[in-house]
This record gives structure tokens, sequence and C-alpha cells, in this order.
């Protein structure tokens, strides 16, 4: 019998016709090996390109965490009293909120960000440098706040880069590398902390050891700051140095990974539009309490320097005693992330490194060993691996437009910070040296973060089979899919 010409059901394609399909995918770049070896390459000159992000994240945190390491000396000064330095840190995270949605925004629009950051960086190594010359209350509080203003620029534009360049089984490992960063700013950045305290103390040119603690941070921040314009790429539309074919298949696989490539944002109404879709979308707000429970659990970061003093060393010791918790959380996370991008899963690999934290934080409740509370330490300092993923979460759960991306990256990083400012408060002295209610605190903060945690999973699971449902329906092939 002759098939019917008016026969609209789908067909199911045989095993030579995937192939054959394949084959004209991948015949524009001469076949699926030449792509692959075009592939490999362009992934090489992306990950040199972007290993610069690396070292500015651990400029960004030497500069925002070096008034931790100086806070003895800084709060004599400077003639602190009561919760003024605690105000300090927390005025920093006031201007980081306010600038992080309006920034990437703006970065999206004009697509430079080898350009943008970099100026922005040069900003914020000035003001950083500026706080050295401070000689009361009000004058610090003032950088502090500048510093939050241009540093805000960084983190949410960093993750917006990456994202426009990496799949989705290789932007975990990659935004893993990008916190390694953080991490050894922590270990190192207490370590040249100690030196420069320790050996600047005598009033060299009549200046106190913490602020040129300041000036040498500050001014070498500027430096990497202008060698960073010539070495950061921009988008895959306007990156100068990709050939005409490592352009395409950039552009193609950002299209094949999530079913829309990001030539197309100008048909969609631009970063107006994107704006729209990411504040109406509900997975935005939970996603951003559930990771500013995350940041309260994770408080300890920028008093690090705090904990080891009640180890009961002298106060170089104590600095230099920083170092290996957040060395071995920067190899923990590298492999973490790594596996949990090979695996393709987010929410367990989360709440596995939630569950070591609060077991950390149960120890140094329970005893004031010192051997048991540095352990303690580590533990602590790993759970940062949930930060790291949730961040690689949020690039999976939006991943288009580009225009929505950009303003879920920073809104959702802008809000978490309201957990920064709270965190500030969390590690008072007057509950030290125990600190037994801000462990408390930090174990509440990792089970919220659990529990929030598994229900977006569930969430996400049912989207997902309402997408395999409606392909089944429409005949398509297997689309997109959120990782879970």
């Amino acid at each position: 019998m002759a098939p019917d010409p008016f026969d609209t059901a789908p067909i199911s394609p045989s095993k030579e016709h995937v192939e054959c399909k394949e084959l004209d995918v991948d015949a524009e770049f001469g076949g699926i090996k030449a792509r692959n070896k075009l592939e490999r390459k362009l992934l090489l000159k992306l990950d040199l390109h972007m290993s610069m992000l690396v070292l500015m994240y651990i400029l960004n945190f030497i500069d925002r965490n070096n008034v931790s390491a100086a806070r003895t000396q800084l709060t004599t000064d400077l003639h602190l009293e009561g919760p003024q330095f605690a105000t300090l840190l927390s005025i920093f995270f006031v201007g980081y909120v306010m600038m992080q949605v309006p920034s990437n925004m703006f970065l999206n629009y004009i697509g430079k960000p080898s350009l943008y950051l970099p100026a922005c960086m040069v900003i914020w190594g000035v003001i950083s440098a500026l706080t050295g010359i401070t000689t009361n209350f009000v004058g610090a509080l003032l950088t502090r706040f500048f510093l939050g203003f241009m540093q805000a620029a960084f983190f949410p534009g960093a993750v917006f880069l990456i994202s426009k360049w990496y799949k989705s089984t290789e932007i975990g490992f990659r935004i893993a590398i990008l916190f390694c960063g953080n991490m050894i700013s922590n270990a190192f950045g207490a370590v040249i902390a100690s030196g420069i305290l320790a050996n600047m103390d005598g009033g060299i040119r009549a200046q106190a050891a913490w602020r040129w603690l300041f000036y040498i941070e500050g001014s070498l921040t500027v430096t990497i700051a202008i060698m960073t314009v010539f070495v950061l790429p921009d988008f895959p539309m306007t990156t100068k140095w990709l050939t005409d074919d490592e352009r395409r298949l950039a552009l193609k696989r950002m299209e094949e990974d999530v079913g829309v490539g990001d030539q197309l944002e100008t048909e969609n109404g631009g970063f107006s539009y994107g704006f729209y879709l990411a504040i109406s979308d509900w997975k935005v707000w939970w996603i951003a309490i559930l990771s500013t429970a995350q940041v309260v659990a994770l408080s300890s970061l920028a008093y690090f320097p705090t904990l080891t003093a009640t180890l009961g060393y002298n106060p170089t010791t104590s600095l230099l005693l920083v170092a290996p918790p957040w060395i071995y959380a920067a190899i923990f996370t590298f492999v973490w992330a790594r596996h949990s991008d090979k695996t393709q899963e987010r929410s367990l690999h989360m709440s596995i490194s939630s569950l070591i934290g609060i077991i950390g934080s149960l120890v140094s409740i329970c005893t004031m060993n010192t051997a048991a509370r540095y352990l303690a330490l580590f533990l602590m300092a790993q759970s940062h691996s949930s930060h790291v993923l949730m961040t690689t979460w949020e690039s999976n759960t939006f991943a288009r437009p580009p225009s929505k991306r950009a303003v879920c990256f920073s809104l959702i990083n802008a809000l978490q910070q309201l957990g920064n400012i709270a965190g500030s408060y969390v590690w008072s002295v007057n509950w030290g040296p125990t600190y037994r209610y801000s462990y408390t605190i930090v174990i509440a903060g990792n089970v919220t973060a659990i529990m929030m945690t598994w229900i977006l999973r569930q969430h996400l699971k049912t989207l997902n089979k309402k997408l395999e449902k409606e392909e089944q329906e429409q005949g398509k092939e297997e689309g997109f899919r959120y990782v879970l």
C-alpha cells in the first residue's frame, strides 16, 4: 500500500540516518576527527587565557581579606571599639550587593570583559592601597564600601565569561579552578601578611606594618590588572584572536549544549528581556536563599586568622597555620568538582561536602583540644566546595538566553551577600575562644542548605520528566536536560 502523504507520525531514525546526521553536523569542520582536533586546540587556548582569572581572584580575595589579617594592629591604631571591626567587614558587602546586577548587565551589553574586568581591578587595587592612609573608623569604612562596590564586577563577570565558552560537562571543573584561586588566597594571603606584619613592624618610613600591607598588596593588584588586558578573552563573537573555524566551533558547542546559540540574543529582546526572565523565575530566588544559607555556613572564611589564634600560638604562627586547611580545601574541591562534572551530578556532591563541614563544627563545639580543633578547620574549609558546585549548578540551570544568565549570576551572587553581611557578626569576640554559638549558626546554615538542595533537585527532576514527555509527544530527539 502506498504511504499516506498526509501521515505526520514521527519516524524513528535508523542507525545509518543518525550517523549521516552526525557527519553533516561536523562536515563544516572537516569531519568528526578534524572537529575533535580543533576542539582540543580551542580548549587548550581558552584554558591558557582563562587561567588569568585565577590570579585575579587570588588578588581579589587578598585585597578583600587583608583587613582580617591586620585585625589586631588596625583595631589598635584606628581605636576601633565594640562591633566597629565587624562593621568594616559587613560594609564591604553593601557596596558589593549594589553593583552586582548592573555590572553584569553592562558587561553582557558591551561584550568586552578583557577591558571591563581589568579596569575595575585597577580601581579596586588603588582603593585597597588607600586603606593604608586612613586614620579613623570613618575613613576605613569608606574605603571598604567602595572596595566592595568595585570588586562586585569580578566574580559574577568571571563566571558569566566562563559560561559563555564551556559546556555543562566542562564548566564545573573550570569554576572549581577559579574558586581554587579564592582558597589559595586564603592560604597564602595569610602567609604574605605574616611576613609583612612581622618584618615591617618597626615602622619603616614612619608607617605601621599594617599600612604597608595595604600599600604592597594594592600596588600588586594594579600591576597584574594592567597585564590582564592583554590575556583575557572576550565573548565568542567578539574575541579577536580566534580563527574563523574556532569561532564557529565555539558558537556551535554552546548551541549543541543548550539548544540555542549566543548569536540569537538580539532577536529575543536584549538584556532588558533577560532581566525580566530572571526576576520572574522563582528558581532564581530559591537558589539565592540556598546560597545565602551556604554563605552563612562559610562565614568563618574571613575569621580563619581569629580561629587559628584560639589554638594558643603566637600571632605569626597563627597566621601561618591558616594556610594548610585551605591548601587541602583547594585540592579537595578540585577533585570533587571534577568528579561532579564526570558524573553530571551536583546536589549529592554538595550535600556530602556540607555534611563534612557539619562534622567539623561539631568537633569544635565539643572540645578545646588543639589537634582536634585544628583538624576541624580542615573539615570546615573543604565545605567551601559545596558553594563551588552551587555556582556550577546555576550555570546549568539558567543556560540561556545569555542576558538572563548574566542577570541570574549577578542577582544570586548579590542576594547571597546578605549572608556575608550577617556572617560578619557571627564570630563576635565575646563568644570566643570557644565560639560555640558561632559554630551552632554554621551548622544551622549547612542544614538549611542541604534541605533546600534536595527540594531543588526534586523540582528539576520533575521538569526533566516534563521535557522528556513533550519530546516524545512531538517526536523530537532528546534535547536539553537540567543537571541534578
